[in-house]
């Protein structure tokens, strides 16, 4: 098959997914499996192998991730339930002064971040931010943006959140690596696209009245006179923040320390053993959503049936996301069955593509395209990791990097993201463009210029 006829076939599905996505309005999977069957029949497979190639990718990716992401969410949904992100936000918010307040919001969205999605970690941040303006006098925009950009920053960088698993299976990087470069990239990116953007986008907005309804901490942290605000409604009170803290990193520490392990220690020493054992991701999160039962439920007065309950209730929203995901992995799959990998692989060393551009500029169009990060973020993955895994010398981690950072890119008007923020913090469309649009570009922009600085330098 020729360079030409490859590079339409992919570049035709691609569409094709697109417009099934957006003026078909299928559901992603649909999407994504009637283009995986047209690429395939495209490239000449067999019909049967066809369906087998898909069904072998989508069960591989699944099956390396779908239970870390799982887990993710029962985490998640113990942090919410229990007050945790609560507490951590009423401490960082008390120690940090009206003068530091838009820094300490964008640490309050880094840290609760970790362990929650975007649309939970939002949900629950938004009424503090609304409280904390109210208390200081700051403008609430001035509060609101820096913890909305932090959120954002650590969902497309840092596992175990979905879009960073996917092509962290894809790129068959290293999760503790990449949760250390997550990290590292996290803060300096959450930097610029919050508290700097923050302080030079709200004082040329206008005035932004405060949403109706809104004032109060959630989880009914009440910021009244004469309520302590370490209470909940129920009569507990919040779990303490080093516990919270310490709850929160549990799966980071445990998946660092089985990375650290296989740098430093002997393979066949009982701490390499061990340390490699509870380091893995599915291990290191169900240790530590069992820790979480106990430091989040059963301290704070929920019996097992309540946690099984709330268990339950996390689940229950991942069904739709574990399709597109499945889905991605099929389309990648289809892209190395059929030969068409190989063959783009070899055309871009021609062209002197530098594959973390490559991944980047297919991430930021799919997110234009389709709205979802998650969808950009897979769809890219399935495409280059096969591009990738051929060599090319370029740092698994920071391909995840860099497709994560394409991936949030724009905030266009048909990601639901972009109505949630726009309907919480009370703007117009235009002041939600010149907010959450430009944050998430300047997320997608610096995440690039910082992942090329360090390919760069020889790092990652």
């Amino acid at each position: 098959m020729s360079v030409s006829l490859a590079f339409t076939i992919v570049a035709v599905s691609i569409a094709m997914a697109v417009v099934l996505i957006q003026r078909g309005r299928l559901h992603p999977f649909i999407a994504l499996f009637l283009t995986s069957l047209f690429l395939g029949t495209c490239a000449g497979m067999a019909p049967a192998h066809v369906i087998s190639a898909f069904e072998n990718g989508a069960g591989e990716v699944l099956g390396q991730i779908a239970s870390v992401i799982a887990l993710g969410a029962m985490l998640g949904k113990m942090l919410e339930v229990s007050g945790g992100a609560d507490q951590i936000a009423l401490t960082v918010v008390r120690l940090s002064g009206r003068r530091n307040m838009a820094w300490a919001m964008m640490l309050i969205g880094l840290l609760v971040g970790i362990s929650v999605f975007f649309t939970v970690g939002f949900v629950i941040l938004v009424p503090l931010a609304m409280s904390v303006a109210r208390q200081t006098g700051l403008p609430m925009l001035r509060v609101a943006l820096p913890m909305t950009a932090a959120l954002s920053v650590v969902q497309g960088l840092v596992p175990p959140h979905p879009g960073a698993m996917f092509a962290l299976a894809a790129y068959h990087a290293d999760v503790g690596r990449l949760i250390v470069w997550g990290i590292l990239l996290s803060i300096p990116i959450a930097i610029i696209a919050g508290p700097l953007y923050a302080g030079f986008v709200v004082p040329r907005l206008g005035a932004v009245p405060m949403p109706a309804g809104h004032g109060e901490a959630s989880q009914g942290v009440s910021a009244r006179p004469g309520e302590h605000p370490d209470d909940r409604p129920d009569g507990h009170a919040l779990p303490s923040f080093g516990i919270t803290l310490l709850t929160i990193l549990a799966p980071v520490v445990l998946m660092l320390g089985g990375s650290i392990a296989r740098l430093v220690c002997a393979p066949d020493s009982l701490a390499s053993i061990v340390l490699r054992f509870v380091g893995d991701p599915n291990v290191g999160m169900v240790l530590s959503v069992l820790l979480s039962f106990y430091t989040l439920g059963a301290r704070q007065g929920l019996t097992r049936q309540d946690m099984l309950r709330l268990s339950n209730e996390s689940l229950a929203p991942l069904a739709s996301l574990f399709l597109m995901i499945g889905a991605g992995g099929g389309f990648g799959q289809e892209l190395m069955e059929s030969n068409l990998s190989a063959i783009i692989t070899g055309a871009a060393i021609g062209m002197h593509i530098p594959l973390l551009l490559l991944a980047w500029l297919m991430a930021s169009a799919l997110r234009l395209a389709v709205g979802s990060a998650t969808v950009a973020m897979g769809t890219t993955a399935g495409v280059v990791g096969p591009i990738m895994l051929q060599g090319h010398g370029v740092s698994p981690e920071l391909m995840v990097l860099a497709t994560g950072s394409g991936a949030v890119m724009f905030g266009p008007l048909n990601d639901s993201g972009f109505w949630q923020v726009k309907e919480a913090l009370g703007m117009t469309v235009p002041q939600t463009i010149a907010t959450w649009s430009v944050i998430e570009t300047l997320i997608g922009v610096s995440g690039l210029i910082l992942c090329a600085a360090l390919w760069w330098m020889g790092m990652g």
